[in-house]
Order: structure tokens, then sequence, then C-alpha cells
């Protein structure tokens, strides 16, 4: 497989853990130069111990304007035009339950988080990235292709991520910057832990009803994890993505990846029937 050969760096946003911090790890085991951007003080210090000099965390919260302008030119100071600057969208959040109890706060946080956060970091790095004909690598799921009950609004903000991909994909063609979408299935990653104590602090405020109506089908099933590929195995995809002469558009990582658009392709009748026949049984 043919590879660009010119020195390069990379910005990973979401690296203190899961598929992140994995991206940020390989890439840096492989040769890159990599700012990876985590929210707190503590994941910069763990990240730091594991990794060498080629690794250097940044302060980056993709939901804080300020956050995003200082990490932008922080990392402008430190390249200098000198090397290929790549960016992995990857920061996201799981969110989910009941549409007809969803707290339209945790919607917007969906949104802000998985999609706002990836253009606008997108956006403060753009000069660099076109200055030096860098490659935009964003982090989608196979949930931006089929949408899964009571995870609605992650797999509406990840819809999202897809549409805006292509959009920017066919926008930056006239300056030779490829953009690629990451579409894993299932991955071994402590988001779906998160993602479990984030369904307990959204059921805390259900009124009873809903957990007559939903209860037994609001969890995350732990199957979600036990058999989901490994972060590594992403990191690995992701490198394709940044390195492949003529990067995909996008790129299917998982056990689901081989079957995904046969399903799609389902009637739609048929494929909700699937889908509901793997949910605990719920409702009257």
């Amino acid at each position: 497989m043919e590879q660009s050969t010119r020195p390069r760096a990379v910005v990973i946003t979401g690296a203190s853990s899961g598929i992140g911090e994995s991206c940020a790890l390989w890439l840096e085991s492989r040769g890159m130069r990599v700012f990876a951007g985590v929210r707190k003080e503590a994941d910069a210090v763990a990240l730091s111990e594991k990794s060498s000099h080629m690794l250097t965390p940044v302060i980056l919260d993709v939901t804080d304007e300020k956050s995003i302008e200082e990490a932008a030119q922080r990392v402008s100071t430190a390249v200098n035009g000198d090397v290929e600057l790549d960016l992995v969208n990857n920061a996201g959040v799981v969110l989910g339950g009941p549409i007809e109890y969803l707290s339209l706060d945790e919607l917007r946080k969906a949104f802000e988080v998985n999609l706002v956060g990836s253009v606008a970091v997108t956006q403060a790095l753009m000069p660099l990235i076109r200055e030096s004909r860098g490659r935009i690598v964003n982090m989608s799921s196979v949930s931006g292709l089929i949408s899964y009950p009571f995870l609605g609004p992650y797999s509406a903000s990840k819809f999202a991520m897809e549409a805006i991909s292509d959009a920017l994909r066919i926008e930056l063609r006239p300056w030779g910057i490829q953009v690629s979408l990451i579409e894993p299935g299932d991955v071994d990653t402590p988001m779906w832990d998160k993602s479990q104590s984030m369904i307990d602090r959204v059921t805390r405020h259900w009124p009873p009803e809903a957990f007559d109506l939903y209860g037994p089908a609001v969890a995350i099933r732990n199957d979600l994890k036990r058999h989901g590929v490994s972060p590594e195995a992403v990191a690995r995809v992701v490198e394709h993505a940044l390195t492949d002469v003529h990067s995909r558009p996008r790129y299917r990582v998982g056990k689901l990846a081989p079957v995904i658009d046969l399903f799609r392709h389902l009637p739609i009748t048929i494929r909700d029937r699937v889908i509901a026949t793997q949910l605990p049984k719920y409702g009257y």
C-alpha cells in the first residue's frame, strides 16, 4: 500500500481515553508528532507517562471557544509550518434514552460535543491544514448509518457528522485536502461505562410512568462492550486514513463492517423487526 512520506504532525481531540488515547499512542509509535487534546491536567499527566517526547498533551475542550483558540495557537507555534498538519476529530459522548423522556439539554449536548465541537476545531486549525495540505479524519460510527433505539441523540449526531464530512470533503477538494470518516462498530472503550453513568443520571429525574413504560430497555447492554473490537484496531485504520496516498472517504472497522451495507438495504420493516428482537421486552 502506497503511503505519504512527508514529516507530519497530528492533532487528536478526545485523547484522554479509549479510541483517542489509542490513536495518540499508536500514531506516536509510528513516528508522527502528536498533539493529544485532553480536557483535564490529570489526563495530560497520565498520557505523558505513557508516551515519549513525540506526544504533547494539549488542554482542549471542544465545547469551549477559548480553549480551542488557545490550543490552535499552541499547535501553530509548535509546528511553525515545518510539517504536514493533520486533524483527527475524535472527541465524543454517548447520550441517549427514550425520545419521549429525553432531556433537551442532553440532546443539545450530544450535538455540541459530537458535531459542533468538531466543526469548531476544524475551523480553528484550517489555516494550518490548508497551508500544509494536511488531512482531516472525523470519527463517526455505524450509529451514523443506522439509528438504534435509545441511542437516538448519539445516532443523530453521527448522522450529522456523516453529512458534514461529505460536504467538507468536496468543499476542500480544490486544495487537495482529503477528508475521511472512520465508522467503527462495537468498540471496547470506557465510553460505554460512561454512557451507563449517563443513563443512571438521566433516569434519576424520570417520572414513575417512564420506568413503567421503558424501564427494562434503557440500559446500555454489556455485550456491546464485551464483544467490541479493541481501540487499537481503530487506531490502525486511522493511520491508513492519514497515510494512504489516496485515502478513502469511509473506513469501516469491527465485526459489523462486512454486513452493515446489507443490513442498511433491508426493507425498513424487516430491519426494524430485527433490531426490535434484540431489545429486552418492555411496554404494555
